[in-house]
């Protein structure tokens, strides 16, 4: 059966999805690693747990939350622990389970990193568009990535 080939007007636009996917967490990483001194994915783990009113979710949930594995998770938690900016607990609904804390060591790291970081996602994206273009990707991105976590 023949593929049903992108259309010229999709392939360019799957070419522009492609580059943005791997040229904006490149660019975010940069600078927090500059400003903050720590990975990307280290501070969306923290500014996630940030959010909860109680600093804290479970791995498995924030994982998804994240976009990566629980090893990969784990990994970087071992790390924010060393530093005293997470802690990891039983899960008291499931004994197997845990938890990930941020302590008020790691609520101070992330807001002290979040200024710059938020300048950096308003340069590369936000101020690129207007409010409506803004409204159209995040109800595209709704449509989208509901498939890539099932």
């Amino acid at each position: 059966m023949e593929p049903n080939w992108l259309e010229e007007d999709e392939l360019t636009t799957w070419h522009h999805v492609v580059q943005l996917f791997m040229l904006l967490p490149t660019a975010l990483d940069r600078q927090l690693r500059d400003e903050a001194g720590i990975p990307h994915a280290y501070y969306m783990i923290m500014a996630i747990l940030s959010e909860q009113p109680d600093r804290s979710m479970r791995m498995t949930e924030l994982a998804k939350n994240t976009g990566t594995t629980t090893s990969r998770l784990s990994h970087a938690a071992a790390t924010l622990e060393e530093r005293g900016w997470l802690r990891r607990e039983a899960c008291a609904s499931d004994k197997r389970g845990q938890t990930a804390r941020l302590t008020d060591e790691g609520m101070a790291a992330v807001a002290a990193a979040a200024p710059g970081h938020v300048a950096e996602v308003r340069r590369l994206l936000f101020d690129h568009l207007s409010p409506d273009e803004n409204e159209q990707l995040r109800a595209i991105l709704a449509k989208v990535l509901p498939t890539l976590k099932a």
